[in-house]
């Protein structure tokens, strides 16, 4: 009886090469070497302003797609021909950015503490649920909504976290 080495598993893939038998590709091995930096070494990576708290907060950032979405929604108003529609419509897009982020930002206020992963999907889910419910509550009860200046202040809205990302 003859052995091979695809029998037993001993070559990878390309069938050339024996596999190694050590673990140190075990996730779980890496895992435990980890080693924090300190703050001397990440001063020294990152620089000097890596540990100063960021002056953007998250109720910063809605209160600035506030400013935005309204902003954009004077701006429907005053160039857009009929400007009632236009301004409304532009006005539900900016909301339905700014609501979910203030409930997101709302959660995130009264979870102080431990903070777990969980908490912030959870988070983020109710955010998407809500932003989907805006969008099909608009679509169906505001059938004389003009989605072109509803998505584009949304849009603009949206774009606010890179802003706030850009000014940490």
């Amino acid at each position: 009886m003859q052995v091979s080495a695809r029998s037993t598993g001993d070559t990878n893939t390309s069938g050339n090469q024996p596999r190694p038998s050590d673990d140190s590709w075990d996730a779980e091995a890496q895992d435990n070497n980890i080693v924090p930096l300190t703050r001397d070494q990440a001063e020294k990576l990152f620089g000097p302003e890596v540990s100063r708290p960021s002056r953007v907060t998250p109720l910063k950032v809605v209160a600035a797609q506030m400013v935005l979405s309204l902003g954009a929604t004077l701006l429907w108003w005053l160039f857009y021909k009929p400007p009632g529609d236009a301004a409304l419509s532009a006005f539900l897009g900016g909301a339905i950015c700014w609501l979910p982020a203030a409930l997101f930002a709302a959660r995130l206020r009264a979870k102080t503490g431990a903070e777990t992963i969980m908490s912030w999907m959870i988070g983020e889910a109710i955010k998407m649920g809500a932003t989907i419910a805006m969008f099909v509550a608009v679509a169906f009860w505001y059938k004389s909504a003009l989605w072109l200046p509803l998505l584009v202040t949304y849009i603009v809205a949206l774009k606010t976290y890179w802003i706030a990302m850009a000014l940490r």
